[in-house]
């Protein structure tokens, strides 16, 4: 079949929702399935490698909203743009990621005219043009087919503002790629390696991960790891004292490193106060490493308390240390937790979530 993927976050870099469209078309690939992805231009100073399978329109801008940097597309002939391509390729199914979202997103509910499935990603905070219009909103989500929730946290916070019939299917993770990360040498130097796996964003808990290293350093040899690129780094660096700064690694975005940085850690840690889904525990549990992670909805269901590692309550940085030193002065618990993470990522292999999607896609009649 003939799928075609609409979203505001295609590259460069790596988000829950990037890596969600990545790697869902790279599986469907496989599987003998024609993808493109249709996204909004790249980035200022931005050169993303993109191949014929992927269709920029527009120029893609970033915007805080809701505690998360997110992108909004803008131009004069977007719309036009996006009718033209819809009309060219003539998809069998068109998939809109974060579909009750400006811009690309509304645009291809507007202009198409086949089967069109939606995937809801994260809390649902309506845009004020639309919290003025509610029935707007209900007239878009009525043009899907099939609406999707990567989970039942995810559901919750649309249940109630929303009528739909929505299934739940979660985000994947690519099990051999995580498998296969090696330790970097120049940090392999018996120092425990704590990572931040988030966003350096206000609702990725950055801060408070720094907060509870600060607390964890007077008491263990320890090394925090922070992934991530934004414009709101600077603000973070700012938050480590002179005496910690050699102790702190801002890597940037590491790319197609990023498994061996998770090979690297000890322990990986998600401080978030906010998640509909837990894609770096999925990361981390791939990598066969303990996980501290937020007690929030959307990480009790990826990971369950003292399996695969621990909840703690986001805003309590001592609570945080205390987790960190459990989990990395007990070896054989550490192990434990790490390779019960693995056993539970199989749940969430490409190959599994990927036949999920595409079965749905029959579902509502479209063939291939």
């Amino acid at each position: 079949m003939r799928i075609g993927i609409v979203t505001e976050h295609y590259g460069p870099g790596s988000s829950g929702v990037v890596d969600h469209v990545r790697h869902f078309a790279r599986e469907a690939r496989r599987l003998g399935h024609a993808v493109k992805i249709v996204t909004g231009g790249a980035p200022a100073g931005c050169a993303p490698e993109d191949g014929p399978e992927v269709i920029r329109l527009g120029s893609s801008r970033p915007l805080l909203h809701g505690g998360a940097l997110t992108r909004v597309s803008t131009g004069l002939g977007t719309s036009r743009a996006m009718r033209e391509v819809l009309a060219r390729e003539r998809f069998d199914v068109v998939h809109v990621h974060c579909p009750l979202t400006p811009v690309l997103p509304l645009l291809a509910l507007h202009h198409a005219t086949g089967p069109v499935v939606g995937t809801f990603h994260g809390q649902f905070r309506p845009w004020l043009p639309l919290r003025l219009g509610r029935g707007v909103l209900q007239r878009y989500l009525d043009r899907l087919d099939a609406a999707v929730a990567v989970s039942r946290a995810c559901l919750t916070a649309l249940r109630g503002r929303l009528r739909a019939d929505f299934a739940i299917i979660p985000n994947g993770v690519d099990l051999e790629r995580f498998a296969r990360g090696r330790r970097l040498r120049r940090y392999d130097d018996g120092r425990v390696n704590v990572l931040f796996a988030g966003r350096p964003e206000p609702r990725g808990g950055l801060d408070r991960m720094i907060a509870a290293f600060l607390v964890l350093r007077a008491q263990l040899d320890c090394r925090l790891l922070v992934l991530g690129e934004g414009p709101l780094l600077p603000r973070y660096k700012a938050l480590v004292p002179v005496e910690a700064r050699e102790e702190v690694v801002f890597a940037g975005e590491v790319g197609d490193a990023r498994p061996d940085w998770f090979a690297t850690a000890d322990v990986v840690c998600a401080p978030t106060r906010s998640a509909t889904f837990g894609m770096p525990l999925l990361e981390a549990m791939a990598a066969g490493k303990p996980v501290i992670a937020s007690d929030v909805d959307g990480h009790r269901e990826v990971l369950r308390q003292g399996r695969e590692g621990e909840l703690v309550d986001p805003d309590d940085e001592r609570a945080w240390a205390r987790a960190i030193l459990r989990a990395t002065r007990e070896p054989a618990r550490g192990a434990a937790l790490g390779e019960r993470g693995r056993q539970t990522a199989q749940r969430y292999a490409w190959p599994v979530v990927a036949r999920e999607v595409l079965a749905l896609y029959r579902s509502i009649g479209v063939r291939g």
